[in-house]
């Protein structure tokens, strides 16, 4: 562990004050920001729904396993921890926080927790009452979340901390000379994704309760795919032609695939947008004018029946996946897939397709996604920067197909040697029963 000076002590109280006013200021920003974003202003009331929802449902005697997320695939990594919690324990009550509206608006009803509520600002007071009405025996937060106020709480109130399928890298400010680090001293357990994350915590700073158990996110995939829905309009869409899947596109995706598939007509093409509003759609339609191009919305019906003819589906070209929840089903029916996001913030969720045995390409900026650089290393996956690197890639596939089967075989079996981090999680949890909370704190 940390060895610490009187000098040392001085510069973290420093940093906590900071850190603390920082919270109230960005509090306040966001208070006044919500007046004018509407995702702000969700946030903001969904947080003021927080306290009703704890004081109405959770009981003085009720045993907590707390599990929080930033967002949406933070959830999706912490989810098969979480039913396993639900299917062994059912003694205890889980309690499911978001920070970001994205991920909370999506999973609101999600039945695997008994309370799902927002996260509030990380305040002191907050923290406080927060963990005074929840008094979780076990806190366990999913990759990059680390609010000091509620873990220092938590871990004084006597709750077992641990962070879940997280990942550490050398340009994190925790590893700078400015770093504030107090917040990763407040974890009784780290399971961390590789070897590199472990020797930071370790070398760096001293903390010596580090397991590598890879990432969860592998066990869900491989879950999905199981749980996955035949699609009969999407296998006579496909028609058995080779197809190219871009899911989660953006445009500056689609400027480089759209063109070169508008040369390959021999292959079919389905793109799941990442996000499905009018403007991006009217954008699809440009893009892809001289086309036979139909939405999914338009061939199927509320319950999901197909609502053309067979015919009509095999003359298209070009499927648009305009709806939410189909894409993890769909990548069983392409050759090849893109994982969108690569010109922008980050690519989305590579192993979601790669499960399927399909090689996956992605643009530049996958650089800080652990599983897309190990997808390349065993060339599973590819990376294209431009439209000339984008045609040299996908035009030695076509020529070559045992190269294209042989990425694909490649890509699955990442996924499947990489399984079991949730069950790892799972026995070192709670391999024993968990001590009750201690109370502590008022």
């Amino acid at each position: 562990m940390r060895k610490q000076t009187i000098f040392s002590k001085i510069d973290e109280k420093i940093q906590i004050v900071c850190y603390t006013i920082g919270m109230y200021i960005f509090t306040m920003g966001a208070i006044f920001a919500a007046l004018f974003v509407k995702k702000i202003r969700h946030q903001v009331k969904g947080d003021a729904g927080t306290w009703i929802k704890l004081h109405k449902y959770i009981k003085k005697d009720d045993k907590i396993v707390w599990f929080h997320a930033a967002s949406l695939g933070e959830f999706e990594q912490g989810r098969l921890l979480m039913e396993l919690v639900r299917k062994n324990l059912p003694e205890y009550k889980i309690l499911l926080t978001f920070f970001s509206p994205s991920g909370y608006e999506v999973r609101k009803d999600y039945e695997g927790a008994d309370i799902v509520c927002y996260l509030p600002f990380d305040t002191p007071g907050n923290a406080a009452s927060f963990l005074r009405l929840t008094h979780p025996e076990i806190a366990i937060f999913i990759k990059y979340e680390f609010w000091y106020h509620y873990l220092h709480r938590a871990h004084k109130r006597g709750a077992k901390v641990y962070s879940v399928s997280s990942i550490f890298r050398e340009d994190q400010h925790f590893f700078k000379w400015y770093g504030m680090t107090q917040p990763l001293y407040q974890f009784d357990y780290f399971f961390v994704q590789n070897q590199e994350s472990k020797d930071l915590l370790e070398q760096r700073l001293g903390l010596d309760n580090v397991m590598i158990v890879g990432d969860t996110r592998f066990d869900r995939v491989i879950k999905i795919k199981q749980r996955s829905a035949n699609l009969p309009v999407v296998k006579t869409f496909v028609d058995d032609k080779p197809t190219f899947i871009a899911g989660s596109s953006w445009q500056p995706d689609e400027d480089i695939y759209i063109p070169y598939f508008a040369n390959h007509r021999d292959w079919k093409l389905i793109i799941a947008p990442h996000k499905i509003t009018g403007h991006r759609l009217n954008e699809l339609r440009t893009a892809l004018a001289g086309r036979k191009v139909i939405f999914y919305s338009e061939i199927t019906t509320e319950d999901g029946q197909q609502a053309v003819d067979d015919s009509v589906l095999r003359d298209a070209e070009v499927l648009i996946v305009d709806c939410f929840g189909k894409l993890s089903s769909i990548y069983r029916y392409g050759k090849l897939a893109l994982v969108g996001g690569g010109f922008g913030a980050g690519i989305h969720n590579v192993p979601e397709a790669a499960v399927y045995g399909i090689p996956v390409v992605f643009g530049p900026n996958n650089k800080k996604f652990q599983e897309a650089q190990a997808l390349l290393q065993c060339k599973g996956s590819f990376e294209f920067t431009d439209a000339a690197s984008f045609t040299a890639l996908v035009d030695d596939f076509i020529q070559h197909p045992d190269k294209m089967t042989a990425a694909g075989q490649a890509a699955s079996q990442y996924i499947y040697g990489n399984a079991g981090a949730v069950e790892k999680c799972y026995k070192e949890i709670f391999k024993t029963s968990p001590a009750p909370s201690q109370g502590g704190e008022s």
